[in-house]
Formats: C-alpha cells, sequence, structure tokens
C-alpha cells in the first residue's frame, strides 16, 4: 500500500471534499481518500492506493471535480 499526499486548491465545504472524494475514488487502486480541508488555502488529499499512484491519473480525478492541484512544491508522497 502507498499513501500520496496532494495538496489541492479552491477547497472550501464538504461539498467539495465529497465532489473529490467521489473522482479520486473512482481512480483504479486506490482503496482510501481522506481530507483535510482547510478553506482558504490548499487542501490535503490523502490517497491509500495499492501501489504508486499515476500522478496524471490524481490530476485528472481533482480537474474533473473541478480543483487544481497546488504547486509542485507543495505536492508530497510517502511510501
Amino acid at each position: 500500500m502507498t499513501t500520496t499526499r496532494l495538496l489541492v486548491d479552491g477547497m472550501t465545504c464538504e461539498h467539495c471534499v465529497a465532489a473529490v472524494t467521489a473522482e479520486v475514488s473512482a481512480v483504479d487502486g486506490v482503496r482510501e481518500v481522506t481530507i483535510d480541508l482547510v478553506p482558504g488555502d490548499a487542501s490535503t488529499v490523502s490517497i491509500t492506493s495499492d501501489g504508486p499512484l499515476d500522478p496524471a491519473q490524481a490530476a485528472a480525478a481533482i480537474d474533473e471535480a473541478g480543483y487544481t492541484l497546488a504547486t509542485a512544491e507543495r505536492t508530497r508522497e510517502k511510501p
């Protein structure tokens, strides 16, 4: 199992959390999505998956939900 943490801009409420959770959960191999909502700043999206998560797939899922990744320097992954 791998946990990937991404910082996402633009999330302000529980509806945002639900939208991102639904889209990211649909990515193959994703087991769990948890979000630390920080209105007005970047929220942390923690994704537990079977193996390393393809960053392009994660970014596409977040984009599909209507949000964007924070700058690359603020994105981090933990094996």
